[in-house]
């Protein structure tokens, strides 16, 4: 009995399977012989099951609770980064009014030139030496779905229908 609480879950599926076959071939045993012995097996079967699935609901929960704190940890690293870019946005300013080149021994503020940049005046304008366009095809899945679904043959596509666990 202690061997079958170690089995894993896709064993005792097939020990269930094989006990199946096993107990069709015997014609003389008993019904309630037969009963007993799959009840046995898969009441193991259904434990393990359960159990799996308890710890999925686990994991289910743990990954929702590290979403939750990726969220809260983006939303704060914004908010810092935003404040760094106002702060360097009035500093700039100030240095720009006052001319000054603050000093410190761990630090320097000064101001400096960019590269140039190029600004678009008119994007009409702009000869066609210096464009390129790009052809960009998007697959509309749901409207293709939605053909389906009406009746309507779309070349190159089908409906598919899978399943899901459900744990409740």
């Amino acid at each position: 009995m202690t061997a079958k609480a170690t089995l894993k879950l896709y064993e005792l599926s097939a020990e269930y399977l094989d006990a199946l076959e096993g107990l069709a071939e015997i014609e003389e045993l008993p019904p309630d012989a037969i009963a007993d012995t799959l009840e046995g097996l898969a009441g193991a079967w259904e434990d393990k099951a359960l159990n799996v699935a308890r710890y999925v609901r686990n994991l289910e929960a743990e990954t929702a609770a590290i979403e939750a704190a990726k969220k809260r940890m983006d939303a704060r690293a914004k908010a810092t980064a935003n404040q760094a870019s106002r702060l360097k946005a009035y500093l700039k300013l100030e240095l720009e009014r006052t001319g000054l080149k603050p000093k410190a021994a761990d630090l320097a503020l000064r101001l400096q030139n960019n590269p140039p940049s190029v600004v678009l005046d008119d994007e009409a304008k702009i000869p066609k030496a210096y464009r390129r366009t790009e052809k960009v095809t998007t697959i509309l899945k749901a409207d293709i779905s939605a053909a389906l679904k009406a009746g309507k043959k779309v070349t190159g596509a089908h409906l598919e229908q899978s399943q899901r666990l459900v744990i409740q």
